[in-house]
Formats: structure tokens, C-alpha cells, sequence
């Protein structure tokens, strides 16, 4: 089956150093990292590097003496993980040079020769490649348990690694190589990972800005030109995949009561003077380096007259031109540089917005071209526009998310004031919504006898309605937890009463968010009860028939379990897919997806190639949480290799999807339906047990988890002691800790079990059958023994031995470890393997050097928490707990 196809394109993707599991590239650089951490730490800890030297072989001692220890551990495995970075880039370039770009799995040179090779024709491609819309969004939930200062040294040894790559050193040169990176190292000794302050949210929007200005500005252009050649000369020459990147840094208040408007404003203004000084820097490097006179380069006059358009445009053509005599290319340049600087300092001369500035900028390349400077333009001008066409005068658009409780409360003491006296959710309040959006008297209100909460609201409304530098500076108006079609409609009227009906400005996009699995199944209803209304339709019809629907993966997670959420996710999809499709539009799936696999954390080509089919269609938005961020742009190389993979993949689904077979196979989707039911009793089973909060509590560092200054925004949305209540993001982050993993295999085990009980022989084989042909089945099976395999039962014991109630604790864990053994079986019985996670050698090898590591970490921190939790006198410090977390978060390479 072609899906089986899709899938099967990406699994050789996965590896993090290459074909023919050569590690050679990262044994060499881990050996010589462990050299120079020990000789470190040699100065700084001689105990701690004799304990290295010997491979970690005693236990980590309890106690204020645990800190160097953790520290040197929490540092080495940081540092394997740089290490394999590199080696994976200097793979894929080895690979590239030997046997050409398109044996790059992952690579769009890749991509287009499958579609090529499938018999797609130039049009066919052409009309996949029209329709991608890519959109990364950077988002800072609690899961980036390393500081900002440590991210920049980190990159700075992965700089170095770099610069080793050369054979042109003398020894040494190498040698003074090397001790910069032992310089580099010893600073993350004497600086610690440990935050003794939660982050501000001008720290987070400064920490999202970085990998733009570090990576992202630079790599976006180089994407750009990797399409092009791709492509072919046969295809049309500036084609390129639609990218741009959206931003919840500063925008996502829901559960968060420190982001407020004024905070918004300031992440907008950060965004705008990224992007402006970005671009000023690659015009002031342009105008220093295009030195064309025209007495020497015949210049047609069409060129002429745009160039002397553009000079024009800045007001200032005479002072320009004496300048810089017979110099049209640097006159132009300079005119766009006076105007961007007026830009940035609203002056006169300012630009209206990015479209005037990509409209100069396509004047001054095109006039290059005219004088067959085509190398000049490529190096010069083309990443200019690139640059302009994705970032704008923005960086990022900035989504905004708020909880739908939190706008119907603000509707309803609007309505108060109002004298009206209705409760949302209610037949009364849906009518009242509707008419008050139908009437043309409805205007804005007087906020200021509003509570605080509301004033902000409304505040921040008007922002996102008043005209900016750059109309796409505002993403759409997220609502988390949309559970009616009010939901979204009380976003309009909220607009309505904050900055009036503002009807010379675009339609407010506003966007559901289907979180738990109820919501995904009402989705489609909500949806078509929205389209009745015609506040949202026009929005629909200004975004060309496109409804952007965003899918939850960690709540419908938390809700159901894994299996269960990842099937109703994608039944979802095609449910939505199909409301939509009988009205003539198309859906934008947004995936708010994590880092762990029970949050959609799976490898990005093969979470694609196992999406519905249909259901992608060129256009993909999806979250880079925490320290995926930070995983994949820290360095320019890997961020132009996660960007090219995310490209790849969408547009084989695109092109590919319509010759998936129209005729699913009934059998399958029976199954995974009576496999998701049976998983989700379950979970169902286990998080409804008498005692089992309690036992989550007492058997992770649930608790203990906010000392840990992860993020800005608390772990509770409104701050109840509930598991429905509790964020997704520190829920899988403590179950990762104690190891029990189960948020990425509970309830499979018995699902299968019982699948099998009643089908027998022929269930067996029909599983079996799904496994080979079936993408998002063969792409559950192969998350849930990831996760089974980093699973540490007996580890998981001795946190389960911290439950104060005994009885409890053993019956709980008696009843995770049973699950544990009949999904592990099931699994095997699957796979046909023996043991788990040996079709994934790399990923085996990787955990088993760091297994021992994570051992003693969590030894240690069940002692800590012991003693943590029988200390009576206040304010006792916790720094070695505290690095545990931080050490086996490290280790994972994930929080949640």
C-alpha cells in the first residue's frame, strides 16, 4: 500500500548517525568530550572524576556531597547528546558527497526523486508543492529544564565541534581547539544548570528570539535554495515551500496569569525588532559589497526605471545619488536601508509593511538578473527576500490562547453590567451571543468598572484589532477546551465589545482547540454549528476555504491513554476532514504536540506519513515544545535538517496521499476501534483506582517539581489539587522520573489481550496484517516499545515504596507492572521480535550507554525525596533533588 510506502520512507530517518549504524563520527567525539569533562573535573571534583574514571561503577552518595556528582553526570549526558548532533550532521554530509543529495534520507533532493520514481508528473508536483503551508510554532511550556546561559555554551562546544571537522590543523591549532572546548566545559561547571529564579516571561520571549537570530534566519534561506535544486531546472525557478513560524511565547495566557497585554505588546515589539535587525544587517552587508557601476554593467533601461522606483520611495533620491554616482544597485540598497531604519523608529520614510519591502527587494534582484548577475543576486539579494517573505516585520506571529472558561466568565460580568442576568453554556446565552452578533448597533463598552481579568481581556482584544508594522503579526485566537460552538462565537462579540465591529480590518481568525477525547468527538458537530454563523464563515472565506482546527495531544492523552488518544486523533481528523469536505473546505490541522511520544512526540516523518490520508493536503502547523525547541534549531545545520525533513515529509503526504486507496479496509478501522475502547477502559481502570492520586503523588516528584523553576506559567491550570486539573506537561514529566513511562504504553497491553481472547488466530494475524500495512498502527506499536523499553519496573518499584500507605502503593504497582509484562508480550507478539527495541539498534545503544547513569540518578533521588519529604525543619535546601530531576531529564533528552 502506498501509505505503508509513506511510512516506510521515514523510518531510516529516525537514527540519529547514519546508515549502516556506523557510530564512528560520535565515538570519536564522545571520547574526546569525556576527556576533557574529566580532566575538569579532575581540577573542580578529583573525587567525581576517580567515580568517572571507573565508569560510574559506586553509588551516588546522599546528600549535599550528590551535587558534583549529578553535576558531572548531568553535563556528560549533555554533552553525548551535542556529540551525536554533530556526528548525525557530519553523516548526512559524507552520505551527500559519496552518493549524492538524494540518498539523504529525509532530504527534499529525496522527496522529489520518490515522486519522481512513483510516476508523478512535473504538474502533478507542482500542484503538491502549491499548496504546502508549513508553519513550526515555538512554544515555552514548562519543559526546558536547561537555563538560557547553559543553551549558549552548549552551542558554542557544538561550534567547536565544527570548526574540528577540518583537516587543515596543525596540531597545534587543533590543540588550542581543544582547549577552548575544555574552557567551555569548565564554564558549565562553575555556572550550574540549577534556575534559583522562575523565568520571566521577557526571559522566555528572549529565549525564543535566540534560536531565531542563532539559527533560524540564516537557515530558512538555505531550505529555500536546497527546494530549488531539489526541484529541477524543469520546474518553475522561485517556487519554494510556503513557510512561516508562528510563536506562543508571550500570546498563550490560558492557566497563566502573568501574561497579560502589556506583556503581548512587548513580545510583539521584541518579534518586530528581531526581524528589522535582521534584515538591516543583510542590506548594510549588501550595500558595503554590490559596488556595480553602471558605466561598466549596461543596465536595461526597464531595470533602471524600478531601481530609480526604488531610490524614490525613500525620500531622500537626491542625497542618495550623490553618494554614490553610477552606483544604482548601492543607491537602491541604501534607499531600503533608510526606509527599514525609519521602520523600526516609525519614521516618515517607514515602510506601510513587509509587502513594500518584498516588492523593493524582488526590484533590486530582478534588476541583477538583467545584467546577468545571477551568482550576485543568489548570494546577496535572494536570501534577503527569502528572509522578508517568512519573517516579515514579526519574526514569528504571535498566537493567542486563552481557556474558554475564562472568556465566558468575561461574558458573563459583561452581561451583568449590562443588567442581563444569563449563564453561558445555557440555550438563553447561545440565542444572545447570536443576536448580538447579527445587530449592527452592537459596539464596543466602557471597561473600566470591569474586574481586572476582564479589562485585561478586552485589552488585549484591541491590541490584536489596532493596525501594526506587520498585519500578520497576530496568529488566530486559540480556545482551549472548546466545547460549543459559543466558545469560539463569545472570541467575536468579546472583539466586538472591545474595539467595535473594525470592519476595514481583516475578519479575527479565531480557532478551537479539541483537547480531551469527548471534545475530539464533538469536534465535526461544533464545527458545523459554527459554519451557520456568518462572523465565522467570513473569516473562513478570507483564509480561501481553510478552517485551521487544533487537536490536543496532551490532554486527549491524559483523558485516555495512549492508544486511545492517538486513534481518536485520528479519527478526528478524517471526521473533521469529511464535515468540511461536504461544504467545500478543507481543514488546517494544527498539532499541539510534545516531546515525549504519549504527547505526539514521534519522529516528525513518520508522525506525517501517518496521518490520514487527505487529511494534510499541503498544509501543517504543529508546536516545538520545551526542549525540542532547543533540540532542533540550537545550530544552524540541524535546524535546516529538521526543516527540510518537515518539508519532505508534507509534501510526499500531499502528493502522494491521492494515490493512497480509497477503499480503507473496514477490518482495520474495526479493530483499532475495538482496540482504543479496550485500551481506554483500561487506563480508565488504572487513574480511577481508589488511592491512585495519592500513589502519583507520593511515587514521582509530582510535588517536589515546581522548586524546579522550569517555566513561567504554574502547573495547575487554576490551581486545584485535581488530575483533570493538572497540566499535561508536568503529568508525563513525573512519570517519566520514577520511570514508570506509562503514559506512553498503559492499557495496551490488555487491549491486545482481549482483542486476542475474542478474536483468536485471526485477530492475531490481523494485527500482524495492520502492522505491516497500517502506518499509524505500525507507528503506535514502535512508540509504545520505545517507551516500554526506557520503562524500568524495578526502579519504578522503589518509587511506588515511598506511598505512605502500603496497601495502596503495592496494589497500584502490582497493577502497573502487570500491565507492564502483558504490553511488553503483546508488543513482541507483534513485532515477532524477542526482545524489545531491537529493530531500533541505534536508539538501544544510545540508552544502554546511558542506562547504569539513570540508574543511580533515580536510586538517588528516591532516597532524596525520602528524605525530603521527613524533613520537619523549614527551609532546608534541596539542590541535589532538585539536579536529579534536571540529571534524568538530561538523560532522556525529554520532560514531557
Amino acid at each position: 500500500m502506498m501509505q505503508q510506502l509513506l511510512a516506510e520512507r521515514f523510518v531510516e530517518a529516525e537514527p540519529l548517525s547514519g546508515r549502516g549504524g556506523d557510530e564512528s563520527d560520535a565515538a570519536r567525539l564522545r571520547a574526546l568530550l569525556f576527556d576533557l569533562l574529566r580532566d575538569v573535573v579532575s581540577r573542580r571534583a578529583a573525587k567525581v572524576a576517580e567515580w568517572l574514571t571507573t565508569e560510574a561503577a559506586g553509588p551516588i552518595p546522599e546528600g549535599p556531597e550528590a551535587t558534583p556528582y549529578l553535576q558531572a553526570l548531568n553535563i556528560w549526558f549533555q554533552l553525548q547528546r551535542i556529540a551525536e548532533e554533530n556526528a548525525a550532521m557530519r553523516q548526512r554530509r559524507r552520505v551527500e558527497a559519496e552518493d549524492g543529495p538524494e540518498q539523504v534520507q529525509g532530504s527534499l533532493a529525496c522527496a522529489f526523486a520518490d515522486l519522481r520514481d512513483h510516476g508523478l508528473s512535473p504538474a502533478e508536483i507542482d500542484d503538491a508543492v502549491s499548496r504546502l503551508n508549513l508553519v513550526p510554532t515555538m512554544t515555552a511550556h514548562p519543559t526546558e529544564a536547561k537555563r538560557v546561559t547553559i543553551l549558549e555554551i552548549h552551542r558554542r562546544i557544538y561550534r567547536r565541534l565544527v570548526e574540528l571537522e577540518t583537516e587543515r590543523w596543525t596540531p597545534r591549532e587543533r590543540n588550542r581547539l581543544h582547549e577552548a572546548l575544555r574552557g567551555e566545559i569548565d564554564l558549565l561547571w562553575l555556572t550550574g544548570e540549577l534556575r534559583l529564579e522562575r523565568p520571566s516571561l521577557a526571559d522566555e520571549i528572549a529565549w525564543g528570539l535566540q534560536f531565531f537570530r542563532n539559527s533560524l534566519f540564516d537557515a530558512v534561506p538555505q531550505l529555500f535554495e536546497r527546494f530549488s535544486e531539489a526541484r529541477g531546472p524543469a520546474l518553475p525557478e522561485l517556487a519554494r515551500p510556503c513557510l512561516r513560524f508562528h510563536s506562543w511565547i508571550g500570546g498563550d495566557r490560558d492557566g497563566n496569569p502573568n501574561v497579560t497585554a502589556e506583556i503581548t505588546e512587548f513580545a510583539v515589539k521584541s518579534g518586530q525588532d528581531a526581524a528589522l535587525a535582521c534584515h538591516i544587517d543583510g542590506l548594510q552587508t549588501a550595500v558595503q559589497r554590490l559596488s556595480i557601476s553602471c558605466r561598466i554593467a549596461s543596465l536595461p533601461e526597464e531595470a533602471r526605471v524600478a531601481l530609480n522606483q526604488v531610490v524614490a520611495g525613500s525620500g531622500a533620491a537626491a542625497a542618495l545619488q550623490s553618494r554614490n554616482p553610477n552606483e544604482v544597485f548601492r543607491q537602491a540598497l541604501s534607499a531600503v536601508l533608510l526606509r527599514l531604519q525609519a521602520s523600526r523608529e516609525a519614521g516618515a520614510a517607514a515602510y506601510a509593511g513587509p509587502r513594500e519591502f518584498v516588492i523593493d527587494l524582488a526590484r533590486i534582484e530582478t534588476a541583477l538578473l538583467a545584467i546577468g548577475a545571477e551568482d550576485l543576486a543568489r548570494q546577496y539579494l535572494r536570501p534577503l527576500r527569502w528572509r522578508a517573505e517568512v519573517f516579515g516585520f514579526r519574526t514569528a506571529a504571535l498566537d493567542i490562547r486563552q481557556n474558554s472558561t475564562v472568556l465566558n466568565a468575561v461574558l458573563e460580568e459583561i452581561w451583568h453590567f449590562q443588567g442581563l442576568s444569563i449563564a453561558t453554556g445555557t440555550a438563553a446565552a447561545a440565542k444572545l451571543i447570536r443576536d448580538a452578533l447579527a445587530d449592527p448597533a452592537t459596539t464596543s463598552i466602557e471597561a473600566q468598572s470591569l474586574s481586572p481579568q476582564a479589562q485585561d481581556l478586552l485589552a488585549l482584544l484591541r491590541l490584536i484589532r489596532s493596525r501594526g508594522a506587520d498585519p500578520e503579526a497576530f496568529g488566530p485566537f486559540i480556545v482551549s477546551m472548546t466545547r460549543s460552538a459559543e466558545d469560539i462565537l463569545a472570541v467575536y462579540l468579546l472583539a466586538i465589545y472591545a474595539a467595535g465591529r473594525c470592519e476595514s480590518l481583516p475578519s479575527l481568525s479565531v480557532v478551537p482547540l479539541f483537547e480531551t477525547i469527548e471534545d475530539l468527538r464533538a469536534g465535526p458537530d461544533i464545527i458545523a454549528n459554527l459554519l451557520e454563523n456568518s462572523s465565522y464563515l467570513a473569516a473562513v472565506r478570507e483564509k480561501r476555504g481553510s478552517v485551521e482546527v487544533m487537536l490536543g495531544y496532551s490532554d486527549s492523552g491524559k483523558d485516555g491513554g495512549f492508544f486511545c488518544s492517538t486513534w481518536e486523533l485520528h479519527r478526528a481528523q478524517r471526521r473533521l476532514s469529511a464535515t468540511l469536505a461536504a461544504r467545500g473546505l478543507r481543514p488546517a490541522f494544527f498539532h499541539g504536540r510534545g516531546g515525549s511520544a504519549s504527547r505526539g512526540g514521534a519522529p516528525t516523518g513518520r508522525a506525517i506519513a501517518a496521518q490520514p490520508e487527505g487529511t494534510v493536503d499541503g498544509q501543517l502547523k504543529l508546536t516545538e515544545q520545551g526542549e525540542v525547541v532547543s533540540a532542533k534549531y540550537a545550530n544552524r545545520g540541524t535546524a535546516l535538517h529538521n526543516m527540510e525533513l518537515l518539508a519532505a515529509a508534507v509534501l510526499e503526504h500531499t502528493a502522494l496521499s491521492t494515490r493512497l486507496s480509497r477503499n480503507r479496509s473496514p477490518e482495520d478501522d474495526e479493530a483499532m476501534e475495538a482496540l482504543s475502547g479496550m485500551s481506554q477502559a483500561a487506563w480508565s481502570g488504572l487513574v480511577n483506582s481508589p488511592g491512585f492520586v495519592r500513589y502519583f503523588q507520593q511515587a514521582s516528584p509530582v510535588d517536589e517539581l515546581s522548586a524546579l523553576k522550569l517555566g513561567s506559567r504554574p502547573a495547575r491550570r487554576h490551581g486545584a489539587q485535581s488530575l483533570a486539573d493538572l497540566r499535561a506537561i508536568p503529568w508525563v514529566f513525573a512519570w517519566s522520573q520514577n520511570r514508570h513511562m506509562l503514559t506512553g504504553w498503559y492499557g495496551v497491553g490488555t487491549a491486545i489481550a482481549d482483542f486476542l481472547k475474542v478474536r483468536g488466530a485471526a485477530g492475531e494475524q490481523r494485527l500482524r496484517t495492520m502492522f505491516g500495512s497500517s502506518a499509524v498502527f505500525r507507528m503506535l506499536i514502535d512508540e509504545v516499545e520505545k517507551s516500554l523499553y526506557q520503562a524500568d519496573m524495578p526502579i519504578a518499584a522503589g518509587y511506588a515504596a515511598l506511598v505512605a500507605d502500603r496497601e495502596a502503593g503495592e496494589r497500584i504497582y502490582a497493577k502497573i507492572r502487570d500491565e507492564y509484562e502483558q504490553s511488553r508480550k503483546a508488543v513482541l507478539l507483534i513485532t515477532g521480535q524477542t526482545s524489545l527495541a531491537s529493530r531500533f539498534p541505534q536508539f538501544q545503544r544510545r540508552f544502554e550507554r546511558l542506562r547504569p547513569h539513570l540508574a543511580r540518578s533515580n536510586a538517588l533521588q528516591i532516597a532524596l525525596l525520602r528524605q525530603a519529604r521527613n524533613e520537619t525543619k523549614p527551609g532546608v535546601s534541596h539542590v541535589p533533588l532538585l539536579q536529579s530531576m534536571n540529571c534524568i531529564a538530561a538523560g532522556l533528552g525529554w520532560t514531557g
